[in-house]
């Protein structure tokens, strides 16, 4: 376990000489609830930060059972042997109701999983999605720093954490199952609107290919309708098949060019100074919420408010009034 008196100037030189043993212990530091450790991380990355942001960043979504994992693992594969160093960050917005992951862990990308250009981590939230935000962006830069130059970030496809991860990537990947027909209406306008690129995934052959391309004629009718984000980029709509590891070069060389288009014209720049603000209110949100929840006393009275409120004593306005005197609101 670190400590206060951790030497942050050895770990910051084995970080940047790419040690992965430093890169873990960094990472703990960083995911750390203990506020020593917390102000440990924050000096580290303040130091390394002039050596982050080269990295290309996508994030990957797609709903259970697409095959985010497999894809994954085909891709971060086909770019190590390219001579890439590859970090994958699987956002967790971790089961609030038990505690424990709902994501499977890194056996699931076996070759990546004992690549040595390569580097897995979960990043679970433990139930809020600014802690999603604060702990994997943190990741992204420790990773970055040790000389990781593709960082993919997957979720889980659930909620709101889709909105999270595009608020951390420059490129955002949404991966579709074939047959559009039904689940082209439950898809949300929101995940449409942010994704760069639709693959619709399991186009392996034959008749699975077949359904896979009139998938995809739909997904890009229904792109029409919406406005790009960028007057640069037009979302395109591909099918790969991540089993057979059919087509993800192609879909590499969209990212790629993406990511010249939008170098060129400032909005990647633009778009990661945005993400900073947005990371600033995260850790502010979280520090408020540690406030609620960092001692005993508090936490007797929010239990004391909450009670309250759940037997009709106090209206919700007057229990949330009550919380906000607890922390000088």
């Amino acid at each position: 376990m670190a400590s206060p008196s951790l030497d942050l100037d050895a770990l910051r030189e084995r970080l940047l000489a790419g040690e992965r043993a430093a890169l873990a212990r960094a990472i703990t530091l960083a995911e750390s609830k203990r506020p020593d450790h917390r102000a440990l991380a924050r000096d580290l990355i303040d130091t390394v930060l002039p050596q982050t942001g080269k990295a290309i960043r996508v994030g990957i979504t797609g709903v259970p059972g697409v095959g985010k994992s497999t894809t994954i693992d085909a891709l971060g594969s086909n770019l190590t042997a390219a001579g890439h160093k590859v970090a994958v960050l699987a956002v967790d917005p971790s089961s609030t109701r038990t505690g424990g992951s709902i994501l499977g862990d890194k056996t699931r990308m076996a070759r990546l999983a004992l690549d040595p250009n390569a580097f897995i981590r979960p990043s679970p939230s433990s139930g809020t999605l600014g802690g999603v935000a604060a702990k994997t962006r943190e990741t992204m830069l420790l990773c970055e720093a040790a000389g990781f130059d593709v960082i993919l970030v997957e979720t889980v496809g659930v909620g709101q954490s889709e909105t999270a991860v595009a608020d951390l990537t420059d490129f955002f990947l949404v991966l579709m199952l074939p047959g559009a027909g039904d689940e082209l209406q439950g898809i949300k306008k929101g995940i449409l609107e942010l994704a760069d690129m639709i693959a619709v995934n399991k186009a392996d052959d034959g008749e699975a290919e077949r359904r896979a391309n009139a998938a995809a004629s739909e997904y890009r009718a229904a792109l029409h309708i919406l406005t790009p984000a960028s007057a640069t980029w037009t979302p395109p709509v591909v099918t790969i098949s991540g089993y057979h590891n059919l087509r993800l070069d192609a879909l590499w060389e969209k990212v790629v060019d993406h990511r010249r288009r939008l170098t060129a014209t400032g909005e990647i720049a633009q778009r990661r100074r945005e993400q900073d603000v947005k990371w600033m209110w995260a850790l502010v949100h979280e520090r408020l919420h540690q406030r609620l929840v960092g001692t005993a006393e508090v936490r007797a009275k929010t239990a004391e408010a909450e009670a309250a409120v759940a037997g009709g004593a106090h209206s919700p306005a007057a229990g949330a009034a009550l919380i906000a005197e607890l922390i000088g609101l």
